[in-house]
């Protein structure tokens, strides 16, 4: 297991040098959280202004209110639906450049508005799995937290390829679950590596990001306002950066993952022993 995290740590590595050929890419996972505000905004506003926020907040009252779990699934379906279009974009980018292509914006556009049916599709699969997650937890919230917690999981592990599986394969949400869980179980080790990988220079990096807003939060109390000032917006931007940086290197790892799982095919910008050495014991 150790020997795999050191292979997927290597794989994190190389995915980041796919970034910096391609820094354009950094564009979805931007657009995507812009696009999941508008999303939450659209459902928030409306739900004030008529007084009815408090109804969907109450521990208790979805339950019994037919229109919360509507709400909530459309919610769902509608944040589901933003998520996955531009993850399959970014992901649709750097398969391009893995087999030697030069990707730009509108090339991901273009493959992900190509396969709107299928991401639509995908997504009401998910939100009813959501949907069903939340009904459990409300039955009973101590047992429902542990119950949804395991489920939660497994389900994130099972979908983990879902989104390289739409874009080159375009099949159907039951078919792509499937396929994924498949891809899972032979890249299981290397899959968990790479997020550790990166997982862990995000964490290294936000730990730097919080120094600036912490030494704001100091300047702010001795009365230093402008200076504070400054230092927060140089602390929530690199925070931001590091959102979308992690984000998209998941994407690029993902993608090289499962060519290499599903179609044995290694992407030019990786490394080609390291890619066989990783899956030569299945």
């Amino acid at each position: 297991m150790f020997e795999r995290l050191s292979r997927g740590w290597d794989l994190a590595k190389q995915s980041w040098r796919v970034l910096m050929l391609d820094k354009e890419l950094l564009l979805f996972p931007l657009l995507s959280g812009i696009s999941c505000i508008l999303v939450l905004a659209s459902f928030a506003v409306p739900l004030w202004s008529t007084g009815y926020v408090e109804t969907v907040l109450n521990e208790e009252a979805p339950a019994q209110d037919v229109l919360s779990w509507v709400l909530l699934f459309c919610f769902y379906v509608v944040n589901y639906f933003v998520i996955v279009f531009f993850n399959s974009a970014l992901v649709a980018c750097a398969i391009i450049r893995f087999r030697g292509g030069d990707p730009t914006v509108s090339d991901g556009l273009r493959a992900a508005g190509q396969r709107l049916p299928v991401i639509f599709g995908w997504s009401l699969l998910a939100a009813t799995v959501g949907v069903l997650l939340k009904a459990i937890e409300s039955r009973s919230e101590r047992v429902g937290q542990i119950v949804v917690s395991v489920l939660g999981i497994g389900w994130s592990i099972a979908t983990f390829f879902v989104v390289p599986v739409l874009v080159v394969e375009n099949v159907g949400p039951m078919d792509a679950l499937k396929r994924s869980w498949g891809v899972i179980k032979k890249t299981w080790g290397e899959s968990i590596g790479a997020n550790f990988g990166i997982g862990f220079m995000t964490f290294l990096c936000t730990l730097v990001c919080f120094a600036p807003i912490v030494g704001g939060g100091y300047l702010l109390s001795q009365g230093h306002t402008g200076t504070a000032v400054a230092a927060f917006a140089l602390g929530f931007i690199g925070l931001l950066l590091v959102s979308l940086i992690s984000s998209a290197l998941n994407s690029i790892i993902l993608a090289a993952l499962y060519l290499y799982a599903a179609d044995d095919e290694i992407p030019q910008q990786f490394d080609r022993s390291l890619m066989q050495d990783a899956f030569a014991t299945r």
